[in-house]
C-alpha cells in the first residue's frame, strides 16, 4: 500500500516528531509510513486522515 502522507504533512507544516506525538506514535512509525514500509492499522490510519483533514482513500492507496 501507498500513501501520501509526507506530502501532505509538509503542506500542513508539520514536523515528524509533532505528527507522531499529536498521533500518539513514535517518530520511526510516522517515517516508516511515509517510507511505505509499515502499513497503519485502521485505528491509525484514520487518525491520520483525521489529522490531515483528509479522506482515508485519498491518502492510502494500493499499487496496480
Amino acid at each position: 500500500m501507498k500513501n501520501g502522507i509526507k506530502a501532505l504533512r509538509k503542506a500542513r507544516g508539520l514536523r515528524q516528531e509533532d505528527m507522531a506525538k499529536l498521533l500518539g506514535v513514535s517518530r520511526q512509525t510516522v517515517v516508516a509510513m511515509e517510507n511505505n514500509k509499515y502499513d497503519p492499522t485502521l485505528e491509525l490510519a484514520m487518525k491520520v486522515a483525521r489529522l490531515l483533514e483528509q479522506p482515508v482513500e485519498s491518502i492510502f492507496f494500493l499499487e496496480e
